[in-house]
């Protein structure tokens, strides 16, 4: 949920048209999971003999400033409790009835390519994310 940001980890990318080698100005950071063989050879110098990488190297939108994506976070949670009627975080249990999901499709990783042509966000400006608890809209 934080990857991408200017104060998460990973080196911010542009992605670059093959035609022309120019910039697209699509930005990108790359991140990795601590497990995957781009940190072990970062950090420890490669892969043990004894081992293999478990973790993934992957390339995410960049998103901009935090704060920016707190505050909507922060924003879909008011609006969840404007909904169910809480006028505080420890009432949405007795207002609402929080049901477990067995099954639920992860497209984090799967639609990224189509979401980085859709969004060209240069450095230093938000991404606005959209993110809402609740079904909040985003403002």
């Amino acid at each position: 949920m934080l990857a991408g940001h200017d104060e998460s980890g990973g080196e911010t990318i542009e992605e670059t048209n093959p035609k022309t080698n120019k910039g697209t100005g699509i930005y990108s950071k790359i991140f990795y999971g601590m497990s995957s063989d781009t940190a072990m050879k970062k950090h420890v110098g490669g892969v043990a003999e004894y081992r293999s990488s478990e973790g993934k190297t992957v390339k995410v939108p960049y998103r901009g400033p935090v704060g920016d994506t707190i505050q909507n976070i922060l924003g879909g949670v008011r609006s969840t409790c404007t909904y169910v009627g809480a006028t505080e975080l420890r009432e949405l249990p007795k207002r609402t009835s929080f049901i477990r999901v067995s099954m639920q499709i992860n497209e984090t990783f799967g639609s990224f390519q189509q979401s980085v042509k859709e969004s060209k966000v240069p450095v230093g400006v938000s991404g606005g994310g959209t993110t809402s608890a609740g079904g909040g809209s985003d403002a």
